[in-house]
């Protein structure tokens, strides 16, 4: 059991809008979200004496931006931004997810470093495309991949999608149904860049393929945008705002691709059963216990494997699971309750453990899921390391 369990909370959530290529800096959105986030938890920035992000600007090929306020936001601009350098006592940075930032953010509040961590993820759309090579030689591993045009997310996502099909028996006809409800979900999400947009299970059958048998709709949407929490001790956040979202426990696997290539679906389902094991050991839970789970849907994909790997389904039954509605509002196991990445947008998890606290807090509005007293959030799986964090209602 982790020494700190439930004692350390998130006191406040704060978005900016989400939106395709706003017209906004980067910068202007990040300020937006973290004062939503103090406002929310009913502090003022001079509270602050903690900031970590992950801050990276994600772009396949070419170069990738490192402009302040525009591409990135660091730590030491923020503060900057918001008047309070030289009061911060603590900054974590990091080129992992976001999840690494809130672990981080969440150890500092335990060893006392901090009263007050803000951890954000602002990113905005690119110029051009993200695949966007300059140069017509490969190198590295790229070598091997560019080729075959094996050189974005999509395609990776693409092959695990395939594998799984064949190995089950299953067509893009199966996934029809969660694509549609997610998104159904993320109508009754007021942050949700596709709020005002459901779409049918015909929609996602007809949609542009991208990397086959990847759809347009089986990627997250890119935005321009900031999402924030507010960390702060379990005691202190009883006294804010908000009820507090106490963090009972997380875990984390290093597992890879072999040779820094992607990983295929057998590394993804034994990255999710390594994290699984150490979650549920650690806290003394078990998937019986999860009243909801946000599980990382940068790609459709994933969703399977998280499924699979944490323990809610047997291999090769997720998508059986997903069609038969049990990952609806009123399933056994309402899953991205908020539409997750596919619905409200790319925030690099962000969306998933944003949602996990609104519900174990009752503040999910419409899509709120009764009673719900352990929330599940899970993150990437895919690309770096699989994470997953466990939020419990304060009884």
């Amino acid at each position: 059991m982790w020494a700190h369990s439930g004692k350390v909370a998130v006191a406040g959530v704060g978005y900016s809008p989400l939106e395709r290529r706003s017209g906004k800096s980067l910068a202007a959105l990040t300020v937006q979200a973290c004062d939503a986030a103090l406002t929310d938890a009913g502090l003022i920035r001079a509270d602050l004496d903690g900031i970590a992000t992950s801050p990276t600007m994600p772009r396949y090929g070419g170069k990738k931006g490192v402009d302040e306020g525009i591409d990135v936001v660091t730590p030491w601009y923020l503060s900057d931004l918001l008047g309070i350098s030289g009061h911060v006592a603590w900054t974590g940075s990091t080129n992992s997810m976001v999840t690494q930032s809130l672990i981080d953010g969440a150890l500092a509040i335990a060893a006392g470093l901090c009263h007050h961590v803000i951890v954000y993820r602002a990113l905005h759309v690119p110029d051009g495309r993200y695949v966007n090579f300059d140069t017509v030689h490969a190198v590295g591993t790229d070598q091997y991949l560019a080729p075959y045009g094996f050189n974005m997310p999509p395609a990776w996502a693409a092959i695990v999608m395939r594998r799984y099909f064949e190995l089950y028996g299953y067509e893009r006809a199966d996934f029809a149904r969660y694509i549609a409800d997610n998104r159904a979900n993320a109508q009754l999400n007021p942050n949700a860049f596709w709020r005002g947009k459901p779409i049918a299970p015909e929609d996602y059958l007809n949609a542009r393929m991208i990397a086959d048998p990847m759809s347009i709709l089986d990627c997250d949407i890119p935005v321009d945008g900031c999402c924030a929490l507010i960390l702060t001790s379990t005691d202190r956040a009883r006294d804010l705002r908000q009820p507090p979202a106490l963090l009972t426990g997380f875990a984390a696997s290093t597992r890879h691709g072999a040779g820094g290539t992607p990983m295929n679906l057998e590394d993804m389902w034994e990255g999710a059963r390594e994290t699984a094991g150490r979650l549920w050991t650690t806290t003394g839970l078990s998937p019986a216990d999860m009243s909801t789970a946000q599980l990382y849907d940068g790609f459709s994909p994933l969703v399977l494997t998280w499924l699979e790997g944490m323990g809610f389904c047997k291999q090769g039954e997720a998508l059986a699971f997903l069609r038969k509605g049990h990952g609806t509002l009123t399933g056994c196991l309402p899953i991205n309750t908020g539409g997750g990445a596919l619905g409200e947008g790319r925030l690099h998890g962000m969306t998933q453990l944003a949602e996990a606290v609104m519900q174990v807090t009752d503040r999910a509005g419409e899509r709120q899921v009764p009673g719900a007293h352990h929330a599940l959030a899970t993150i990437s799986n895919g690309l770096v390391k699989s994470t997953a964090f466990i939020f419990s209602r304060d009884d």
